[in-house]
């Protein structure tokens, strides 16, 4: 199936690299299916058929199935017996998580603020915010500096719930999963308007979805039982249900993203090396990809281009994307990380004679 690594506790955790696949095509919807149609006016997009208008609609909703994968992958390695037990472990966690978003987004932050600090917008208020990872509170939201990074605020206080309770109150960790992801409905239901995306959802949908996942996992032998064309049903269900006056996200949250992760879990196409190479990358994708829409936008205003040419600058723009992700990760990403994780875990112990 997946490649194994070492979990926290030293023993050997299945890498559902399926999921790592999920992952890489959620990243491409929201930056090549949705936020890609910000290049273009509306003429120029039409009638490239129902799937493309589906993303340029609700591309953003794939977002929400980060939160789902991120739960699901969270629970499976650090709920295993070991993992995050005590207060050592958790700094372990917390040095992870930071060796992993932050250099990054650090990098992403730095160049934008360089590239657009004229901008209102780009105060040094929702800076500071953002050197901390607390985008989220920064107004307008999503659209000061990385836009799309108010989910990693998001994502970030999702993990401190988790791994806080999964170190202190393991035994409460399925009762927290259902309070939080019930929590996140609730206010989808009875907060959430209709269309979107709206600022006001974002911390509902965030542990909506991440607890979802938790659940997900913790149910995983039931969702394995299910059969494919049952989940087909459910994700096809999710995607053309209207919601009349509810929010979109509670049919997307409680049938598509489910299914979609079950179907990934049972697809070895998922872990192939192309949608590996992908998954990979997605981080990087998020993030490299709407700086260079604003600046398209910033230098060229929306293009107003027949079908062909809207064709090849969408190509290119996917190439750009893909290219710079790929350097991302092999220049900053993966060197960033070796390098938090050795400073961190501070020089080694000498060998003795004898031991030499």
């Amino acid at each position: 199936m997946s490649n194994s690594t070492a979990s926290p506790a030293g023993e050997s955790v299945v890498r559902l690299g399926r999921l790592d696949g999920l992952r890489g095509i959620a990243a491409c919807v929201v930056a090549f299916g949705y936020h890609a149609g910000f290049l273009f006016e509306p003429s120029a997009v039409a009638g490239f058929g129902p799937v493309a208008d589906w993303t340029l609609a609700w591309g953003w909703t794939c977002v929400d199935l980060f939160f789902v994968i991120s739960g699901y992958i969270f629970a499976h390695v650090y709920l295993r017996p070991g993992a995050l037990s005590d207060g050592r472990a958790l700094g372990e966690f917390a040095i992870a998580r930071i060796a992993r978003l932050y250099p990054l987004h650090l990098l992403a932050l730095v160049i934008v603020a360089v590239a657009f600090w004229g901008r209102p917008e780009n105060s040094a208020s929702a800076f500071a915010l953002h050197l901390v990872m607390m985008q989220a509170f920064a107004e307008p939201v999503a659209h000061t500096f990385v836009g799309p990074s108010w989910s990693l605020s998001i994502e970030v206080l999702c993990y401190v719930v988790f791994a806080v309770a999964a170190v202190f109150w393991r035994g409460a960790m399925r009762p927290l999963a259902w309070a939080l992801m019930l929590g996140g409905a609730v206010w989808l239901t009875l907060l959430g308007p209709t269309g979107g995306p709206w600022a006001g959802d974002i911390f509902a949908r965030g542990f909506f979805g991440f607890f979802m996942g938790q659940l997900l996992w913790h149910g995983r032998g039931e969702l394995a039982k299910l059969s494919t064309p049952l989940l087909l049903v459910m994700l096809s269900a999710g995607l053309v249900l209207h919601a009349g006056d509810l929010s979109p996200l509670l049919p997307l949250g409680l049938l598509t993203w489910p299914a979609a992760l079950g179907l990934a879990l049972r697809w070895p196409v998922m872990e192939s090396r192309a949608m590996l190479w992908l998954g990979d990358r997605s981080y990087a994708i998020y993030l490299v990809h709407m700086p260079l829409v604003e600046w398209a936008g910033d230098h060229y205003g929306k293009l107003a281009v027949g079908p062909g040419t809207a064709l090849l600058v969408f190509a290119g723009f996917v190439v750009t994307v893909l290219v710079l992700s790929d350097l991302s990760l092999r220049f900053v990403e993966r060197p960033a990380r070796r390098a938090i994780r050795a400073w961190t875990s501070g020089p080694r112990p000498a060998k003795s004679p004898a031991a030499a």
